[in-house]
Protein backbone atom coordinates (compact mmCIF):
# COMPACT_ATOMS: atom_id res chain seq x y z
CA UNK A 1 0.00 0.00 0.00
CA UNK A 2 2.31 2.37 -1.35
CA UNK A 3 1.75 6.07 -0.39
CA UNK A 4 -0.61 5.82 2.36
CA UNK A 5 0.40 7.18 6.29
CA UNK A 6 0.81 4.41 8.57
CA UNK A 7 -2.44 2.99 10.45
CA UNK A 8 -2.33 3.58 13.99
CA UNK A 9 -0.94 1.15 16.58
CA UNK A 10 -4.11 0.86 18.42
CA UNK A 11 -6.79 -0.01 15.78
CA UNK A 12 -8.68 -3.12 16.56
CA UNK A 13 -8.01 -5.58 14.30
CA UNK A 14 -11.72 -5.43 12.18
CA UNK A 15 -10.86 -1.37 11.88
CA UNK A 16 -7.21 -2.12 10.39
CA UNK A 17 -8.58 -4.91 7.85
CA UNK A 18 -11.57 -2.85 6.60
CA UNK A 19 -9.63 0.44 6.17
CA UNK A 20 -6.72 -1.85 4.44
CA UNK A 21 -9.17 -2.98 2.47
CA UNK A 22 -11.08 0.16 1.88
CA UNK A 23 -7.44 1.55 0.65
CA UNK A 24 -7.50 -1.04 -1.55
CA UNK A 25 -10.45 -0.17 -3.48
CA UNK A 26 -9.77 3.58 -3.58
CA UNK A 27 -6.50 3.01 -4.79
CA UNK A 28 -8.34 0.10 -7.72
CA UNK A 29 -10.35 3.25 -9.22
CA UNK A 30 -7.03 5.13 -9.66
CA UNK A 31 -8.79 8.50 -8.59
CA UNK A 32 -7.18 10.85 -6.33
CA UNK A 33 -9.09 11.90 -3.32
CA UNK A 34 -10.31 15.44 -5.18
CA UNK A 35 -11.76 12.99 -8.05
CA UNK A 36 -13.08 10.81 -5.70
CA UNK A 37 -14.72 13.20 -4.12
CA UNK A 38 -16.23 14.84 -7.02
CA UNK A 39 -17.50 11.45 -8.26
CA UNK A 40 -19.14 10.95 -4.54
CA UNK A 41 -21.47 12.97 -2.10
CA UNK A 42 -18.14 12.93 0.07
CA UNK A 43 -15.44 15.38 0.37
CA UNK A 44 -12.15 15.34 -0.33
CA UNK A 45 -11.17 15.68 3.51
CA UNK A 46 -14.00 13.52 4.22
CA UNK A 47 -12.38 10.49 2.44
CA UNK A 48 -8.92 11.91 3.80
CA UNK A 49 -10.45 10.55 7.53
CA UNK A 50 -12.47 7.85 6.28
CA UNK A 51 -8.92 6.64 4.63
CA UNK A 52 -6.57 7.43 7.59
CA UNK A 53 -9.21 5.45 10.17
CA UNK A 54 -9.96 8.91 11.69
CA UNK A 55 -13.59 8.10 11.22
CA UNK A 56 -15.52 5.68 10.20
CA UNK A 57 -17.41 6.44 6.72
CA UNK A 58 -21.19 6.36 6.36
CA UNK A 59 -22.40 3.38 4.53
CA UNK A 60 -23.40 5.04 1.55
CA UNK A 61 -19.94 6.32 0.82
CA UNK A 62 -18.91 2.72 1.08
CA UNK A 63 -21.65 1.54 -1.34
CA UNK A 64 -20.37 4.78 -3.39
CA UNK A 65 -16.13 3.55 -3.67
CA UNK A 66 -17.69 -0.09 -4.52
CA UNK A 67 -20.09 1.28 -7.05
CA UNK A 68 -16.97 3.70 -8.86
CA UNK A 69 -14.56 0.59 -8.56
CA UNK A 70 -16.89 -1.81 -10.41
CA UNK A 71 -17.65 -3.96 -7.21
CA UNK A 72 -21.40 -5.42 -7.22
CA UNK A 73 -23.08 -8.35 -6.05
CA UNK A 74 -21.27 -10.54 -3.49
CA UNK A 75 -18.07 -8.83 -3.27
CA UNK A 76 -20.00 -5.29 -2.35
CA UNK A 77 -22.07 -7.32 0.21
CA UNK A 78 -18.95 -8.83 1.64
CA UNK A 79 -17.78 -5.01 2.15
CA UNK A 80 -20.88 -4.38 3.79
CA UNK A 81 -20.64 -7.16 6.43
CA UNK A 82 -16.46 -5.26 7.05
CA UNK A 83 -18.03 -2.06 7.29
CA UNK A 84 -20.46 -3.06 9.61
CA UNK A 85 -17.65 -5.14 11.82
CA UNK A 86 -15.14 -1.71 11.80
CA UNK A 87 -18.17 0.50 13.07
CA UNK A 88 -18.69 -1.76 15.93
CA UNK A 89 -15.40 -2.03 16.80
CA UNK A 90 -14.34 1.60 15.70
CA UNK A 91 -12.56 3.39 18.75
CA UNK A 92 -14.53 6.66 19.52
CA UNK A 93 -12.52 9.57 20.24
CA UNK A 94 -11.89 10.91 23.67
CA UNK A 95 -13.69 14.47 24.16
CA UNK A 96 -11.44 16.59 26.49
CA UNK A 97 -13.70 17.40 29.54
CA UNK A 98 -15.47 21.05 29.10
CA UNK A 99 -14.31 21.50 25.55
CA UNK A 100 -17.37 21.01 23.39
CA UNK A 101 -15.73 22.26 20.50
CA UNK A 102 -13.52 19.31 20.06
CA UNK A 103 -14.38 17.55 16.85
CA UNK A 104 -16.59 14.18 17.00
CA UNK A 105 -17.72 12.28 14.39
CA UNK A 106 -21.02 11.71 13.92
CA UNK A 107 -22.85 8.90 16.26
CA UNK A 108 -24.93 7.21 13.25
CA UNK A 109 -22.22 6.73 10.99
CA UNK A 110 -24.76 5.25 8.12
CA UNK A 111 -26.87 8.25 7.37
CA UNK A 112 -25.25 11.24 5.59
CA UNK A 113 -25.79 14.38 6.17
CA UNK A 114 -28.53 14.73 3.42
CA UNK A 115 -30.60 11.98 5.49
CA UNK A 116 -30.05 13.04 9.03
CA UNK A 117 -33.21 14.12 10.24
CA UNK A 118 -34.21 17.88 11.18
CA UNK A 119 -34.68 19.25 14.41
CA UNK A 120 -38.68 19.65 15.20
CA UNK A 121 -39.23 23.43 15.08
CA UNK A 122 -42.55 23.52 15.81
CA UNK A 123 -43.43 24.21 12.52
CA UNK A 124 -45.73 21.66 10.12
CA UNK A 125 -43.81 20.65 7.07
CA UNK A 126 -44.46 22.68 3.82
CA UNK A 127 -46.20 25.74 6.27
CA UNK A 128 -43.72 28.32 4.96
CA UNK A 129 -45.10 27.10 1.39
CA UNK A 130 -48.59 27.44 1.81
CA UNK A 131 -48.10 31.25 3.46
CA UNK A 132 -46.05 32.23 0.29
CA UNK A 133 -49.22 30.51 -1.80
CA UNK A 134 -51.57 32.41 -0.12
CA UNK A 135 -49.90 35.38 -0.07
CA UNK A 136 -49.62 35.21 -4.03
CA UNK A 137 -53.21 34.24 -4.32
CA UNK A 138 -53.88 37.91 -2.34
CA UNK A 139 -51.50 39.57 -4.85
CA UNK A 140 -53.07 38.22 -7.96
CA UNK A 141 -56.80 39.40 -6.65
CA UNK A 142 -55.48 42.92 -5.96
CA UNK A 143 -53.53 43.19 -9.40
CA UNK A 144 -57.30 41.84 -10.72
CA UNK A 145 -59.34 44.29 -8.97
CA UNK A 146 -56.93 47.13 -9.30
CA UNK A 147 -56.39 46.17 -13.36
CA UNK A 148 -60.99 45.83 -13.38
CA UNK A 149 -61.35 49.36 -11.72
CA UNK A 150 -58.30 50.68 -14.00
CA UNK A 151 -60.56 49.59 -17.23
CA UNK A 152 -63.94 50.77 -16.10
Amino acid sequence: MGGWQPLPDDLPPEVRHFVEQLRLLKDRTGLSLVALGARTAYSKSSWHRYLNATQPPPRQAVTALCRIAGLDGPDAERFGVRWELAVQAWPRPAKPAGDESAPEYEDDPTLPWWDTPEEDSGRRPGGRLLLYAVLLLLLMVLIAVVGTLALG
